[in-house]
C-alpha cells in the first residue's frame, strides 16, 4: 500500500495528514513531542479578517474539518479587538485530544515523541525518514511541517535566551530541518534590521492568576484592554514581533488580553515586575513560555524553497507546508497550506499532474506572493498573513476578502474547484 509520511505534528502536519487518508492512502504522522498541533496549544485566534475567507475557500475546496473543530471549540465568536473584526477565539485547553481523535478516528498512525533526525535519500527521492531510536519509516511521499522555530540555540542567539515555550525544544530535543538534510539550502527570514528569525507573536498568561474584574470582563467581553503606563510604552518592541498586524500603536499602548482558555497576551514579552503594576495583573503568572518576562521563541529561520503546489524544490518527492513552506503567520495559513501539500502528495504517489490553486483564490494568492517575496531580500523581511499587514492590504485591493458565503462559493465554484480535495482524477 502507498504511503504518505508527515513530519511534524502542528496544524500544517495535521491538515496534511487529513487531505491525505481522505483519499485512501495511509499516512504515518511523525510528532517530536508528547501533543499534537504545536503552536496551537497557544493560539486560538480564527477567522479574523481574510482568515474567514480563506477558511471558507477551505471547506469549499473539500476540507473542513479542522475549521469545524475550531468553531466547535470556539468560546468567543464575532469578537472585535484592535485592527481585526469578526475573530473567533478558540479553547487552547480543548482542542488539541479532539483533533487527536479525529485523525485516530481517520486511521492516521501517530508516532509521538518520535523525533525526525535523519533522511536516507536516493536518486533525488527521500526513501525514509530516521528517528531519534534509530527506527526507519519508509513511504513513497513526504510532508515536512517541522516549522521554523529553534532549536533553542537558536532563541539564545537570535532571542533573549531559551523561555521554555510551548514547543518544550529541552525536553524533545531540538527541530531537525528534513529539507536541509536532503540537501535542500533553507531560507531564512529576517527581522526589519536585517537579524534573523523574529519573536513569536504572543504570550499566555494564567487566567486564575489575574483579578476577578479582569476574569469576568475577559470571560463575558472576549477581550480586555489595560492601558500601559506612559512610562512603559515602548513602541520600537513592536518591530520585533512575528504578526506584524499587531504592530499598530494599541499594542504598545495597552496590554491587550484575548480569552483563549488562558488569557492570550497580544505581546512577544513583557517584563513580569512591569506586568505587576497594572490594575487587575498584580499577581498575573506567565503560562507560556515560563519566561515571558524576558523573550519568546524565535521563528522563520528554516524555510524550505518550493514551488506554488508545496513541493520542495530539488527533492522529487518532498512537500511542504505551514511555516515551513514560507513566511506565513497564523494557524488558518498552515491549516491551507498544508491541506494542499497533503492533497499534491496523493496526486504525486498516483502521477496525476499536481495542484496549483489560482490566484483568483484568496489561498492561492497567498502561496504565490509569498513565494514570490521570499527571492527578495525586502520580502525576507514582512511576514504573510490572511489577518493583517502587507498580505491582508493585498486582499482588499484585489478584492479578495470576503464575508459574503454565497460569494465565495460562486468564487469557488466559477473555477470548478468546488470539493476538488475530494478527488484525484
Amino acid at each position: 500500500m502507498n504511503r504518505i509520511v508527515v513530519i511534524g505534528g502542528g496544524w500544517a502536519g495535521c491538515a496534511a495528514s487529513i487531505a491525505a487518508i481522505k483519499l485512501g492512502i495511509e499516512v504515518v504522522l511523525i510528532e517530536k513531542t508528547d501533543m499534537l498541533l504545536g503552536l496551537g496549544n497557544v493560539g486560538g485566534i480564527m477567522r479574523n479578517n481574510g482568515r474567514f475567507t480563506a477558511a471558507e475557500e477551505n471547506i469549499l475546496l473539500g476540507r473542513g474539518e479542522l475549521f469545524n473543530i475550531t468553531d466547535k471549540f470556539s468560546l468567543h465568536k464575532n469578537i472585535d479587538f484592535p485592527g481585526h473584526k469578526h475573530a473567533y477565539l478558540y479553547d487552547v485547553t480543548k482542542i488539541e485530544p479532539a483533533v487527536r481523535e479525529l485523525l485516530l478516528s481517520l486511521g492516521v498512525i501517530l508516532k509521538l515523541q518520535k523525533r525526525a533526525v535523519d533522511v536516507v535519500k536516493e536518486d533525488g527521492y527521500i526513501r525514509a525518514i530516521i528517528l531519534n531510536d534509530g527506527e526507519t519509516i519508509y513511504g513513497d511521499v513526504f510532508v515536512e511541517t517541522t516549522g521554523s522555530t529553534g532549536p533553542m540555540g537558536n532563541c539564545l542567539k537570535y532571542g533573549n535566551g531559551c523561555a521554555m515555550c510551548i514547543l518544550r525544544c529541552p525536553t524533545f530535543g531540538p527541530r531537525v530541518s528534513i529539507s536541509q538534510k536532503a540537501g535542500v539550502t533553507d531560507i531564512v527570514g529576517m527581522k526589519k534590521d536585517g537579524s534573523y528569525g523574529a519573536f513569536s507573536g504572543s504570550c499566555k498568561l494564567n487566567k486564575d492568576s489575574l483579578s476577578n474584574e479582569v476574569i469576568n470582563e475577559l470571560e463575558k467581553e472576549g477581550v480586555v484592554l489595560l492601558p500601559v503606563p506612559k512610562d512603559d510604552i515602548q513602541r520600537d518592541k513592536l518591530s520585533k514581533k512575528v504578526c506584524q498586524q499587531y504592530a499598530i500603536d494599541e499594542y504598545a499602548e495597552n496590554i491587550i488580553l484575548l480569552d483563549t482558555g488562558h488569557a492570550k497576551m497580544m505581546t512577544s514579552f513583557y517584563p513580569l515586575e512591569k506586568l505587576r503594576k497594572i490594575k487587575g495583573l498584580e499577581n498575573a503568572r506567565y503560562e507560556d513560555p515560563y519566561s515571558g518576562g524576558i523573550g519568546n521563541s524565535v521563528r522563520y529561520l528554516s524555510i524550505a524553497p518550493r514551488e506554488d503546489t508545496m513541493k520542495v524544490k530539488g527533492i522529487k518527492n518532498l512537500f511542504c507546508a505551514g511555516e515551513k513552506s514560507g513566511l506565513f503567520v497564523g494557524h488558518t495559513e498552515a491549516i491551507v497550506t498544508g491541506t494542499l501539500a497533503g492533497y499534491n502528495s496523493v496526486r504525486h504517489v498516483y502521477g496525476k499532474e499536481l495542484l496549483k490553486l489560482p490566484t483568483d483564490l484568496a489561498i492561492g494568492d497567498l502561496i504565490s506572493y509569498t513565494n514570490k517575496k521570499m527571492n527578495t531580500e525586502e520580502g525576507l523581511k514582512d511576514r504573510y498573513t490572511f489577518a493583517g499587514s502587507t498580505y491582508f492590504n493585498r486582499m482588499l485591493d484585489k478584492g479578495l476578502y470576503s464575508t459574503d458565503l454565497h460569494e465565495i462559493k460562486n468564487r469557488v465554484e466559477d473555477l470548478n474547484l468546488l470539493n476538488i480535495y475530494n478527488k484525484i482524477e
